[in-house]
């Protein structure tokens, strides 16, 4: 791998550990605030937001400038989102409650995390040739997940009795921080992780790869991304990898809060210990990464479409769980069966975007897909938690429906190649 590969790892880490441990940190402001349980999905929902609303504008934007700039300039505003969460209790905004300032300044966050993410992957298209992309996306993605589970177990840490006592005992000589509740000590400390992302952001070399001119007319560029949407979604290769990450995105922001709510309501667990069973099935999706970029080559990427399946079937077994042994073993196991099938996807998804379209275009994309997919799941899930349908009977809909949308995936990918038997001869080509 080149030496600039690491530097953007680093930068990932760093902010995606931040991304983790501040929606822990939001959830504690919104239960601070004592706002209704629906609400608390809708968090992620005002995040993603702005992944869809900007779709067709982020890609030209990080294909405007070299991508390390791009990243820098995002994790600032994520910084900004952070202040506006820590300042909740000092603005008073008529008719607009606490918790809906609290989803409007995490919305803010978002706005960040949208424009970031063309970059972030878009660099790997420019930096690496395609033979090593699932290697690198293997990388990629065990780091993040990494970042996952420190970042979850980093937000847990802080809102959690011990830590948060400590942050708030201690004082500056002569400076009144403000600081009066563990979700606020737990947003600064956050706020500083994002600035060491944003100093990684500034070593990350410039590729030297430029694009024609980005059109900056609005109007052109929705055409544009109209244009790029319609191409990936009816390449063949490109269609059938778009949607498993698509469906895997939707399926796994949704799976953070069903596993919250799972470990209150069948284990008993606060949220400061909630929020480490997700970094367990992140240590699995980690797992399942590494095992991906070391067994399954670029043109072999569609092999891996049963795992999914199984992973569906798999996750209904937790609603006869208790024993913490146990619960450990499933989320771990279904989350490297997660992991296994998605990087050879999005690997996949980047190599066909790239050749197709362009890495910022492509990957924006993709997001907008995958973030539809997300604001649809959880306005589902948040919809089933208003009507107080119980836990189990969400995770056997949950686990019903990712094993036959997977099903019906690989039904559709079998009918590609029967039209094109030579279909996987385009996977490392130029063109198609």
């Amino acid at each position: 791998m080149k030496r600039g590969f690491y530097t953007i790892m680093a930068a990932q880490f760093f902010s995606s550990l931040a991304d983790n441990a501040l929606l822990i940190a939001s959830i504690a402001l919104l239960l601070q605030l004592q706002g209704p349980a629906w609400l608390t999905p809708l968090l992620k929902f005002f995040f993603t937001v702005s992944y869809v609303v900007l779709a067709a504008f982020v890609g030209a934007f990080a294909d405007s400038m070299p991508k390390g700039k791009v990243m820098f300039a995002t994790n600032l505003v994520k910084i900004f989102g952070c202040l506006l969460l820590f300042v909740h209790d000092r603005v008073n905004i008529p008719g607009f409650a606490p918790h809906w300032y609290v989803l409007a300044a995490y919305a803010v966050v978002g706005l960040g995390a949208a424009a970031y993410s063309p970059a972030k992957y878009g660099i790997l298209t420019e930096l690496l040739p395609p033979e090593q992309l699932v290697v690198a996306n293997g990388w990629i993605e065990g780091l993040t997940v990494l970042s996952i589970v420190i970042g979850t177990v980093v937000g847990g840490l802080l809102i959690g009795p011990k830590v948060s006592a400590a942050l708030l005992s201690f004082d500056f000589p002569l400076i009144d921080t403000g600081v009066d509740t563990a979700a606020e000590a737990a947003i600064l400390v956050i706020a500083g992780i994002y600035v060491a992302a944003a100093l990684f952001n500034l070593a990350i070399p410039d590729t030297g790869a430029r694009y024609k001119h980005q059109e900056r007319n609005p109007l052109r560029l929705v055409v544009d991304f109209a244009h790029c949407f319609t191409t990936l979604w009816r390449d063949k290769l490109g269609q059938i990898s778009l949607a498993v990450t698509t469906l895997f995105w939707g399926a796994g922001a949704t799976l953070q809060f069903i596993v919250l709510k799972w470990a209150d309501q069948h284990l008993n667990l606060p949220l400061s210990r909630g929020a480490m069973l997700q970094g367990v099935s992140a240590v699995g999706i980690a797992l399942g990464a590494v095992l991906a970029a070391r067994l399954i080559p670029l043109k072999r990427a569609v092999a891996v479409l049963p795992v999914g399946v199984l992973m569906g079937l798999f996750l209904m077994s937790l609603i006869g769980v208790t024993w913490m042994p146990l619960v450990y073993a499933i989320l771990v196991l279904v989350g490297a069966m997660a992991g296994f099938f998605v990087v050879p996807m999005n690997a996949l998804l980047q190599h066909r975007g790239h050749v197709l379209l362009g890495a910022g275009h492509s990957i924006a994309v993709q997001n907008f897909n995958e973030n539809v997919s997300i604001l649809v799941m959880l306005a589902i899930y948040a919809l089933m938690i208003r009507l107080d349908l119980h836990i189990n009977a969400i995770i056997v809909v949950f686990g019903v429906f990712v094993a036959t949308a997977m099903f019906l995936v690989m039904r559709w990918n079998a009918a590609n190649h029967r039209a094109d038997p030579n279909l996987d001869r385009y996977i490392g080509e130029a063109k198609h």
